[in-house]
């Protein structure tokens, strides 16, 4: 007799999908930024005022962004660590070019542009065309954009852009309802977010995810591998060129400006519940999970920790959101060999 299994079209209820999705590390993500929301307005009841929060958001919003355009590399089954030396290059290249005239921001912001697109399909090509691991080729590259930015000002901090230019990291619109004070860092991270979500959803973000998770699949089904992964890398160019802008803000000018932002940023991806192999992730769970970081970075410092803890707290999570799916799937493979073994 044959059993025929019956399938259906309707949807779970809400709650049940709800429970589902935070039981995933992409949804898990989100309830460990509310506990750490809570921890931190218990620590300092200040940032529970809304103008409060927002300017808080803003002071971490290049970091957001910086993970965002970290999200399409790794979800592409690569890996980018030139963002921190394209973040000060193009800070030290803000401050040395426009200087006091404000009649030069918009030619300089097209040459940063312009910067950010020759390094990031450098990466590219390097990448997928000369077949160098990501790791070692955008190293590389961050090497030879970090040399070439302390030769320029000789380790040293130069001058400021004019205020105008500055306004774009640290002010905002006052007196919003609601809200108070909206930051135009906030501002920005909101529409890159939505762009980004736009993008996943189109042709070019479903293929980035084929390519991440089977990249001779994905070229067998007629797709251009080389140049999906070569556009991710631009992405993230112009992701850190853009928070080089808001940096500038409140930052101001040196060749150390964003420097470590490319770990913080890896780490809040793979925190987030994206695969570090690629094929799999969400970009609102990479924005959440670099926001939880900060947020517990800011209660650390609350409670007395010292900064210099800080790269230990990364390496940490790295290896427990790394090392928990990599255990649970070692247990899972050793399970499915003892059942397929023949009894003897």
């Amino acid at each position: 007799m044959t059993t025929t299994t019956r399938f259906t079209t309707e949807r779970r209820p809400l709650l049940a999908r709800v429970g589902r999705g935070l039981r995933t590390p992409g949804g898990a993500i989100f309830v460990l930024l509310a506990i750490l929301l809570v921890g931190l307005f218990l620590y300092n009841p200040s940032l529970g005022d809304p103008g409060q929060f927002m300017r808080f958001l803003g002071r971490t919003a290049p970091i957001l962004i910086v993970a965002l355009g970290q999200y399409f590399v790794i979800v592409s089954g690569e890996i980018d660590l030139s963002m921190a030396a394209i973040i000060a290059a193009q800070v030290v290249l803000a401050g040395n070019l426009i200087g006091q005239d404000a009649s030069r921001i918009l030619p300089v912001v097209l040459l940063m542009a312009l910067l950010a697109l020759v390094v990031g399909l450098l990466n590219g090509v390097l990448t997928t065309l000369f077949r160098v691991p990501s790791f070692i080729a955008t190293l590389g590259t961050a090497l030879v954009v970090s040399g070439i930015t302390f030769y320029a000002t000789g380790g040293a901090p130069s001058g400021n852009p004019v205020d105008s230019f500055r306004e774009i990291g640290r002010g905002g619109i006052d007196k919003v309802p609601v809200f108070g004070f909206v930051p135009y860092s906030t501002i920005v991270l909101a529409v890159l977010v939505v762009l980004a979500l736009v993008l996943m959803r189109r042709p070019f973000g479903r293929m980035l995810l084929a390519v991440g998770d089977n990249a001779r699949m994905t070229a067998l089904a007629g797709a251009s591998v080389w140049w999906l992964r070569t556009r991710a890398f631009i992405l993230s160019a112009f992701a850190s060129t853009i928070a080089a802008i808001v940096l500038v803000g409140y930052a101001g000018v040196s060749p150390v400006v964003g420097q470590g932002y490319q770990f913080i940023a890896i780490t809040a991806v793979i925190l987030g519940g994206v695969v570090l192999g690629g094929g799999r992730g969400w970009v609102l769970s990479a924005i959440a999970a670099a926001f939880a970081l900060e947020v517990l970075f800011s209660l650390l410092d609350f409670i007395g920790v010292q900064s210099t803890w800080r790269p230990a707290v990364q390496g940490v999570i790295i290896l427990v959101a790394l090392g928990v799916p990599l255990l649970r799937f070692t247990r899972r493979r050793s399970q499915t060999l003892r059942s397929n073994r023949p009894n003897k």
